[in-house]
């Protein structure tokens, strides 16, 4: 699918959601709070708390110091209104990279010395900091990001400066074309990204491997290599990454349970020598790749990795290690360099085809393929707001719930939500035509036109509701979605506006009886006119058709039912509709909650 390109302003909206959320914080302040979340940590407040920034802060913008990982993490950043126009100077850069230094190699005589005029809350987080590189032995990464420009020669200088500080020690210097691939990548829910992997190829253990198959496009600059690993290793990354290695997988793991996974299991379990051949095994894309040796080993070190094909191959590995270090994987890296030069969209279109193109033991559907769509990851984002888990890809539900913890949501999944949308809006033929279609090119942006949980929800719970009202009896099933868009047509003009569409939707959440009661009622009248419509259009004789196919195989049916309902419904039956319809208006309009 086509990326939008994405601009300074769009950045500028992202920083002013978090700045909701975050009121007192200042523009820079929540441009590098973006970046902690973008780069660093998937946690919001965690990124919030390690903000600090003022006079005197001695450059440190943000310091985060990861127990997990043994790293400290500082920032500076330099947040300018337009995007790679300001130069940095080469003082300031230089002086940042100085910090490299005052955690690992200063005496505390000239870490004291160096903080005395600093702010006491940096200050004290920095003598924090050093004390967890200098005994400890945490990791340092230093981060300068601006929306400007850094020249090559003040990079070079910097990371050489770094290096000298400590072999622990590493600075990033990321300007304004390479903070807008990251925020692409944080749109597009790469965030934060694995930093960087090891992969160690097979050797020993009664297996000979000459060497490795790599291959350059000197064309398209991306380069490939082919290798094999112990199916332990592999499980590893896993262990080491977490979810965040699938963020550009277009499903989430399938559980167990899967008829391929428990393939798997079997094969691990009874011949694991034979997995290689059994196994189409697992695709890596990556920014960076470099090939080294190490203590007798051979490894491919990955930058930015990401697992496309292969998430149930790793994930299946890394249930069962015993067994996996008995077994071998092939695996398939592919290295395409983003500088921020317009290798964007090659990268973005070379993985969504070879997702389509070595995908072979789960077959691919149309929903599939527009599980990583940016609007649905905004969308997914804006109903975790309103308590609502979307499963924008096929995953198993426990496995959703592992994602997100003990936090209660209601459980959504894009799929239900196209139905819904498109019950409401379009013609019944094509819901009957198989939810599937909806996720085609054609129909797409119909059932998906915005990210706005308050569009969609409405549509949802009333979908619930008439389901509900079907259950137990087939015929009423057949008639769903017509029933659903004449519902439809009569409350949509009940929940317009910013206020009724929540009214409604919580309203319905909670089965307020009031609201839910009438609502009931009049969706059971419509199924009872429907199926009279139904017997009135079905033929008769042999000719007569069968409600399973009636509803099916016509176009038009929600027009035909309106009219059907102005001429053959009875006044009566009209008007106990009307005033059960002014009961739910009654019950949105008083809704406070």
């Amino acid at each position: 699918m086509k990326k939008i390109e994405l601009t300074l302003k769009d950045l500028k909206e992202a920083l002013s959601e978090l700045g909701e959320r975050f009121p007192n914080f200042k523009d820079d302040d929540l441009f590098v709070l973006w970046f902690l979340r973008a780069y660093v940590t998937d946690s919001e407040d965690q990124a919030a708390k390690a903000i600090s920034g003022g006079s005197n802060d001695k450059g440190v913008d943000a310091l985060l110091i990861d127990d997990a990982s043994r790293s400290v993490f500082i920032v500076q950043g330099k947040y300018r209104q337009s995007l790679g126009k300001k130069s940095e100077g080469r003082s300031e850069v230089i002086a940042f990279a100085e910090l490299a230094r005052v955690l690992n190699t200063y005496s505390d005589e000239q870490a004291k010395e160096y903080l005395k005029d600093a702010d006491l809350s940096v200050a004290d987080a920095l003598q924090k900091a050093r004390k967890k590189v200098q005994k400890e032995k945490y990791r340092t990464w230093l981060y300068f990001v601006t929306t400007g420009k850094v020249s090559s020669v003040i990079r070079k200088d910097t990371q050489q400066m770094v290096r000298q500080a400590s072999r622990l020690a590493r600075i990033e210097v990321i300007d304004g074309r390479r903070a807008m691939l990251l925020f692409g990548d944080y749109l597009d829910g790469v965030a934060p990204p694995v930093p960087a992997l090891e992969l160690e190829m097979e050797a020993g253990a009664g297996v000979t491997v000459n060497g490795i198959a790599q291959r350059f496009d000197h064309s398209e600059k991306v380069e490939s290599w082919v290798f094999s690993m112990k199916g332990d290793a592999v499980g590893k990354l896993f262990d080491r990454a977490g979810i965040r290695l699938f963020a550009r997988n277009i499903r989430g793991f399938m559980g167990l349970k899967t008829a391929v996974n428990r393939g798997m299991i079997a094969t691990l379990q009874s011949e694991p020598e034979r997995f290689f051949y059994f196994n189409n095994g697992i695709t890596i894309v990556c920014d960076e790749a470099e090939q080294r040796s190490s203590q007798g080993r051979d490894l491919l070190h990955v930058g930015n990795p990401q697992i496309i094909n292969g998430q149930q191959t790793t994930r299946t590995l890394a249930e069962f290690p015993r067994q996996a270090a008995k077994a071998s994987v092939l695996v398939k890296v592919i290295r395409v360099p983003r500088d921020g030069n317009g290798d964007s969209d090659v990268f973005d279109s070379l993985v969504s085809k070879i997702v389509a193109g070595t995908n072979w033991q789960n077959a691919i559907k149309p929903s599939d393929l527009m599980s990583n769509d940016r609007l649905q990851i905004d969308l997914e984002r804006s109903l975790r707001k309103v308590g609502y888990l979307y499963l924008r890809k096929r995953q198993s539900k426990s496995e959703a719930r592992r994602i997100t913890g003990r936090k209660q949501f209601f459980v959504v999944t894009k799929e239900e939500l196209a139905q819904a949308v498109a019950g409401c809006d379009l013609d019944p033929h094509i819901i009957r035509s198989g939810r599937e279609k909806l996720f085609t090119e054609e129909l797409y942006s119909q059932a998906f036109p915005n990210s706005d949980p308050n569009y969609y929800l409405p549509r949802y719970r009333l979908m619930r509701e008439v389901t509900y009202a079907a259950k137990g009896v087939p015929e009423r099933g057949y008639a769903k979605w017509m029933v659903l868009n004449f519902m439809w047509s009569h409350i949509s003009p009940l929940v317009r506006g910013r206020r009724n569409p929540r009214a409604f939707r919580r309203l319905c959440e909670v089965q307020e009886e009031a609201l839910v009661v009438p609502l009931n009622q009049i969706i059971i009248d419509v199924f009872i006119e429907a199926l009279k419509y139904y017997r009135a259009n079905r033929g008769t004789g042999d000719s007569a058709i069968d409600v399973s196919q009636f509803f099916k195989n016509r176009k038009r049916h929600h027009k035909l039912f309106a009219e059907y309902w102005d001429q053959n419904v009875t006044k009566a039956r009209q008007s106990a509709f009307s005033r059960r319809l002014g009961k739910v208006k009654t019950v949105i309009a008083d809704f406070d909650g």
